[in-house]
C-alpha cells in the first residue's frame, strides 16, 4: 500500500470512529475528580504540544490503534492516533494485573477509547524514558484506591481494566 493510501485509509477509519455511536451506550463513565469527562482528544493534543513534560491530567480518547510496542514487565504500550494528523498519537500503558488483553485484541486498526491519566512525556523523568509518542495515557484500570477515579480501555467494544 502507498503511504498516501494509508494516510487516507487512517483518516477515514478515524472519522468513522467518531462519527459512530458504538462508544456512547457502552462505555463506563470516564470520572475526573468525581464529574464524568467527555472525549477529550483536542485537549489532549493540546497539552501534547504546549505543556511541559510531566504535566499530569485526567484524558478521555477515542481513536484508532496504530502501533503496538514492546511489553514490558507486565504492562501493554501501543499506540493511539486520535486526530487526523498523523503525529495526533498518544502511547497508552495498560497494567495486565488489571485483566489480561488477548494478542487477537491489538491489532492495528482497532477502535480505542480510553480512560486515565495523561502525562507529557517528552524528556527522561526519572527512571523513566521519554514515551515515543511524546505523551502517555496511563491508569487504564479500576483503582485500589478511594483517593483515584479508575480508569479502562475499550477495544473494539469489549471493556479492559474493569475487574468485577
Amino acid at each position: 500500500m502507498s503511504s498516501l493510501f494509508k494516510h487516507l485509509l487512517g483518516i477515514v477509519s478515524f472519522f468513522v470512529l467518531l462519527s459512530s455511536s458504538a462508544f456512547a451506550s457502552e462505555s463506563p463513565l470516564c470520572m475526573a475528580q468525581g464529574q464524568p469527562l467527555d472525549v477529550n482528544n483536542e485537549q489532549i493534543i493540546d497539552w501534547k504540544i504546549h505543556s511541559k513534560n510531566q504535566y499530569k491530567n485526567r484524558g478521555h480518547l477515542a481513536g484508532v490503534l496504530t502501533r503496538l510496542y514492546k511489553d514490558k514487565t507486565g504492562h501493554r504500550h501501543f499506540q493511539v492516533r486520535i486526530g487526523d494528523d498523523p503525529r495526533a498519537t498518544i502511547e497508552i500503558i495498560y497494567n495486565q494485573k488489571f485483566g489480561k488483553m488477548t494478542e487477537q485484541a491489538l491489532h492495528q486498526g482497532a477502535e480505542i477509547e480510553a480512560c486515565g491519566d495523561y502525562i507529557t512525556s517528552n524528556k527522561r523523568a526519572g527512571n523513566y524514558p521519554a514515551s515515543p509518542d511524546g505523551a502517555i495515557l496511563h491508569w487504564v484500570h479500576g483503582s485500589t484506591s478511594s483517593h483515584h477515579d479508575s480508569g479502562y480501555v475499550i477495544i473494539d467494544g469489549t471493556v479492559y481494566g474493569l475487574k468485577d
